[in-house]
């Protein structure tokens, strides 16, 4: 039995069955499980079902609730958007007046999940028969199968015209390549074609990896990258504008949109946009900052800032400076709120120095320290062995870091906790 068929076998009524008894399924009773249940059930399915009940556990992760009613490739799982992510550019989308899109490189679905509950409705587009399959089982299983329709084909053949919009989602792994695919033009389809299937249609969005080199970005489109809970899960070139969607009825609703920041695309603009609470930085194209000497409050901007180069934009929400010219570390003498960077109230600026550190934590009492690096050597975890922490009933954040080029240790708390 192939993939394809011991994936088919799971839906049948004799496949939901044991799919069903799976459900509270744990992987530390697998094998005790696999031996009861194939004096019921024929091995082969058996196996597909432990493979996706497996899948299921790991997919909770991006889809929460979802993951126990939906079906998975292990390719599916790894690949697919993370569902918040997928919810704020479906929201977006919609915002922007699409109510039809072509979903090139669906995988399973994730991204057409989102988007049909936008009401969004979408074609979904994959080569892989397995990937479609998946697809149209979870469009079922979700109650999203009026508003999605899954073709199994060669992307690069579909017509998109007469849609509001494009999505693509290259393919960035390769069992060939032994993993990840970091050069653009090796995603399948490479980034190039993308690129030009995107300047088609009205409105596009294509995702792409958050470590893109920002050379490689066309200029005619705007860039979002995107941390979920302070994790960068990936970046988003949007082509198009709100005055420029859809002809027709697409082009009507989209100028109707309110003009907020989140709601238009920016040619040429990068954004940072932090999940779950939405808030969106579109870049002033701003030099950077000067560095200067460190104040009373350490900022660490989130990844999603740093990856949009839009660091000197926090600086200037907090009246800022770089620590260092080369470090994404900024500083102010004054605490000021952003969401866009976490805040630190700084005790202690020293020139990096083992004993010197661990004196000072015992010192201190401190039992507890969280260990943050940038632009050091040091690995965390071999200073932390060193430092010999107790049960002291304190706690400090230290950062290992350069500060005019030298090598500094800054020690500090939380805002939340300074008050």
């Amino acid at each position: 039995m192939n993939d394809l068929d011991a994936f088919v076998a799971l839906l049948a009524p004799e496949g939901q069955s044991l799919l069903a008894e799976l459900r509270d399924h744990t992987p530390s009773d697998e094998l005790a499980a696999a031996t009861r249940l194939r004096r019921t059930y024929p091995a082969p399915l058996v196996s597909a079902a432990l493979g996706q009940a497996r899948l299921r556990q790991r997919a909770v992760a991006k889809f929460g609730a979802d993951a126990g009613r939906m079906y998975f490739t292990p390719n599916g799982v790894e690949q697919s958007t993370r569902a918040t992510v997928a919810a704020h550019r479906a929201a977006r989308l919609a915002a922007l007046g699409v109510r039809t899109l072509a979903d090139l490189c669906c995988g399973i679905g994730g991204d057409a999940i989102a988007l049909a509950r936008a009401g969004i409705r979408v074609l979904a587009v994959d080569r892989d028969p397995l990937a479609c399959a998946a697809a149209r089982a979870n469009a079922e299983a979700l109650g999203l199968a009026e508003l999605i329709e899954v073709r199994c084909a060669d992307v690069t053949e579909v017509d998109t015209a007469g849609y509001d919009a494009v999505f693509v989602d290259p393919a960035r792994r390769s069992k060939a390549r032994g993993g990840r695919i970091f050069d653009p033009e090796a995603y399948s389809p490479p980034l190039s074609w993308a690129i030009e299937a995107a300047r088609k249609a009205p409105v596009a969005a294509l995702k792409i990896a958050p470590g893109v080199p920002h050379e490689a970005l066309p200029e005619d489109a705007e860039t979002e990258w995107i941390s979920d809970g302070g994790d960068v899960k990936e970046a988003v070139v949007w082509f198009g504008a709100a005055k420029d969607t859809a002809a027709g009825a697409a082009k009507d609703r989209a100028e109707d949109v309110a003009q907020d920041g989140a709601d238009r695309i920016a040619p040429g603009g990068r954004r940072a946009t932090l999940l779950p609470a939405g808030d969106s930085l579109l870049g002033a194209g701003l030099p950077d900052p000067e560095p200067g000497p460190v104040g009373d409050w350490l900022y660490e901007p989130d990844g999603a800032v740093i990856r949009s180069h839009l660091v000197a934009d926090v600086a200037r929400q907090i009246g800022g400076r770089l620590i260092d010219p080369t470090i994404a570390y900024l500083t102010a003498d004054r605490q000021a709120e952003t969401p866009y960077a976490t805040a630190y109230a700084i005790t202690d600026v020293l020139p990096f120095h083992v004993k010197r550190l661990k004196a000072l934590l015992r010192e201190r009492e401190v039992g507890i320290a969280v260990i943050k690096k940038r632009g050091s050597a040091v690995e965390p975890e071999e200073l932390r062995k060193k430092l010999k922490l107790g049960g002291g009933r304190n706690s400090c954040t230290i950062f290992l870091t350069r500060v005019a080029g030298a090598p500094m240790m800054l020690l500090g708390h939380p805002a939340a906790d300074a008050r």
